[in-house]
């Protein structure tokens, strides 16, 4: 007989678990604490359930095994719902582990029904005793990872913990791999026919973060094909971005060309502006390849007719045999004209004169002193992110994360952090706005705590979208609702919670900070730079990646 925490501690590292996020209290902690005696499953203890759920969704799309997170029940649980809504939306692996009160509808401590909130959203979920751990826990496994990945929950009642197991040697453990399937060959040859049937036209290739495991696939068939890509932001690097056929700088014009429009592993969603007119042709063809059946003829004017469902890699690989003599031509003479065009307004922008720091200077400074293949960047915060996805292209795939499908804020320090874990031996760049940086701020104990050698960037605007004049004479009653603090000392806080923290103004003091900032950072001490930028234009809001052209 074991206790159940020493027990769930080997059982998680059975199934390979060596990484666990999330926050104590009771009844969970001594599952933590067991954990951390057990040597094999590192638990990192957060601040706040929040920031630990987005660290625990951004391990598993890192990793491609499930993020584990452990949080206590009832309010914990509702805090660490943002986690399992980023996982659900982003279709990212994640097992929640939570306790709960053993005092059913008595008003028990922290008492909530949670696998009654959870299971209409979740792929699966099971009330945890000391009998049905180790199916429970296998199953929850398999049902984050085949099929669409999405979200397991386990519940933990509190008198469950105190109790023994029985050691089953019957159960051994079951091995879960990755299921590869293929469309049909019907499917395939009713593509190769369109596909063939269009070589005179303007064929696009949409590559969305779904397709980042295919890279070697994808990157030889756009080669095969000459075919002009265009990434969503977290698919950046699963094509060079410094390839030849890369669009990006062009990318509204690229859309409104295209005649035919190949799209692997991305939704017609907001960020492809639903596959709609004006921003796409009215009679454009979409051509959806995904592992995910329930995007399948999403926004599609042609519905399903065109779609392929199955691994991407695999899919793409098999019609390349059915595309005899096709190919796309390459890029366009007026988007090649257009990408050349919005590069130099690029450039032009980082080196123009300013009475203050903006976005593109900054970057500008900031990517001499980065190496592409080594630095993972975190970019979260509306103009902030928005102008590091052009200012900093990669060449490699899961280098570059966001704020993603749901557009979330707070996501910063705990897809950070992750990203550190999952890659010690990567270098970790979080670029954020002051407003995003506010979310979870605290997570820089954490991280310093953990001696996770990580730099901080806050973009400090002293607002949220855009700050207030400095020379405004509002007060905190009249002020716009996006004011924040004038020039807040957020790396005097760094320097409170253990970090490095350095303030810049200037372009010189960008460039000494993040030499200094990368020191400390390779001796596992996080470090943060607090740039103080131009509060930016005033005006309406809007979301500019919708409305907008961007570069």
């Amino acid at each position: 007989m074991s206790a159940f925490p020493e027990y769930l501690s080997e059982l998680l590292y059975r199934y390979g678990v060596t990484a666990v996020f999330g926050i104590v209290g009771i009844p969970i902690v001594d599952l933590a604490d067991a954990m951390i005696s057990h040597g094999k499953v590192r638990f990192y203890g957060f601040r706040n359930e929040q920031a630990a759920s987005y660290a625990a969704s951004a391990y598993g799309y890192l990793t491609g095994k499930p993020g584990v997170l452990l949080v206590v029940g009832g309010p914990g649980v509702i805090h660490a719902l943002a986690g399992a809504y980023n996982s659900i939306s982003n279709k990212w692996p994640l097992i929640v582990l939570a306790g709960s009160s053993e005092d059913s509808n008595r008003g028990g401590f922290q008492e909530l029904d949670q696998i009654a909130l959870l299971s209409k959203y979740v792929k699966y979920s099971s009330r945890l005793n000391n009998s049905n751990v180790e199916e429970s826990f296998y199953d929850a496994l398999r049902q984050s990872v085949l099929g669409t990945p999405g979200v397991s929950y386990l519940d933990i009642p509190a008198n469950v913990i105190d109790q023994k197991v029985e050691n089953k040697k019957s159960f051994p453990v079951r091995h879960v791999t990755k299921a590869f399937y293929q469309p049909t060959d019907t499917a395939l040859q009713r593509v190769s026919k369109l596909l063939n049937a269009s070589r005179d036209k303007n064929i696009l290739c949409v590559i969305g973060k779904g397709a980042t495991d295919s890279a070697q696939q994808i990157r030889s068939f756009v080669d095969e094909f000459q075919l002009p890509f265009l990434p969503t932001p977290m698919a950046k690097g699963v094509v060079p971005d410094s390839h030849a056929l890369n669009v990006s700088s062009a990318r509204s014009l690229a859309l409104k060309s295209a005649d035919v429009v190949l799209v692997l592993g991305a939704r017609l969603n907001w960020i492809l502006h639903f596959g709609e007119a004006p921003k796409w042709k009215s009679d454009a063809i979409f051509i959806q390849i995904d592992t995910a059946a329930e995007e399948l003829g999403h926004n599609n004017a042609k519905g399903t007719l065109f779609s392929l469902c199955g691994d991407i890699g695999a899919t793409v690989t098999k019609l390349t045999s059915l595309l005899d003599g096709f190919s796309a031509r390459g890029v366009p003479e007026p988007l090649q004209k257009r990408i050349h065009q919005n590069e130099e307004r690029l450039r032009a922008k980082e080196h123009e004169p300013t009475p203050m720091l903006t976005y593109n200077k900054v970057y500008a400074a900031i990517r001499k002193q980065i190496v592409d293949k080594d630095t993972i960047i975190v970019s979260e915060g509306a103009n902030t992110m928005d102008v590091a996805r052009i200012s900093f292209p990669t060449d490699y795939p899961k280098m570059r994360l966001d704020a993603g499908t749901n557009a979330t804020m707070g996501v910063g320090l705990g897809y950070a952090i992750a990203a550190k874990v999952a890659h010690p031996q990567k270098n970790v760049v979080a670029i954020q706005g002051d407003s995003a940086f506010g979310f979870s701020g605290m997570e820089l104990e954490t991280a310093s705590r953990y001696k996770l050698g990580m730099i901080v960037v806050v973009m400090n605007n002293s607002g949220i979208y855009h700050g207030e004049n400095p020379e405004s004479k509002s007060t905190p009653n009249t002020a716009p609702s996006t004011a924040l603090s004038q020039g807040c000392r957020y790396d005097l806080v760094a320097e409170g919670l253990g970090c490095r923290g350095f303030l810049a103004r200037t372009q010189a003091e960008v460039d000494d900070a993040f030499a200094a900032a990368s020191k400390e950072a390779a001796r596992g001490r996080p470090a943060l730079i607090n740039v103080i930028i131009e509060p930016g234009p005033s005006g309406k809001l809007s979301f500019g990646w919708q409305n907008k052209a961007k570069l």
